[in-house]
């Protein structure tokens, strides 16, 4: 029962409870501490085994070697999914620079540069020295003659 532990234990403290059920039956609890508060918990999952004295000494060094392998793989999964996810977390970040970059270069190339004095608007012409009629009668308007336009205003 030890040897099949020894793998288990070689990193942890594992905790091994047995309690009577009845005359003929005892329940084995075997129960993996956590190495530190960050270690996801499926590492912790109990094992418990129900059975007479008989039925122990013959499983449980069976039962003990199969959930021992299973915590094993179980523990080489998480690392192996938590370095994946790093590793696609550190891909990501370097694709955002990267766009980043892409982006300021682009904006940097479309700015117009300038290549002489900007042009100034040309500038309206006043309402004054625009009429509706040939210059002749624009002058007569202008001079508060012909008609009652709005000369009082």
């Amino acid at each position: 029962m030890f040897v099949e532990l020894m793998p288990v234990l070689a990193g942890r403290t594992v905790m091994i409870t047995v309690a009577r059920v009845d005359e003929r039956t005892l329940r084995v609890h075997v129960i993996p501490t956590k190495t530190c508060d960050t270690e996801n918990s499926a590492l912790t999952t109990p094992l418990s085994y129900t059975g007479t004295p008989e039925e122990l000494d013959q499983e449980l060094g069976q039962q003990l070697a199969g959930y021992v392998e299973a915590h094993q793989q179980l523990g080489s999964t998480l690392a192996q999914a938590k370095a994946e996810m790093e590793a696609a977390a550190k891909a990501a970040q370097e694709e955002a620079r990267r766009k980043t970059t892409e982006r300021s270069k682009k904006a940097t190339e479309n700015k117009p540069e300038k290549a002489g004095p900007a042009l100034q608007p040309a500038t309206p012409q006043l309402a004054a020295s625009m009429s509706l009629f040939p210059a002749s009668q624009a002058s007569v308007q202008n001079s508060g003659g012909g008609g009652g336009g709005d000369a009082g205003c």
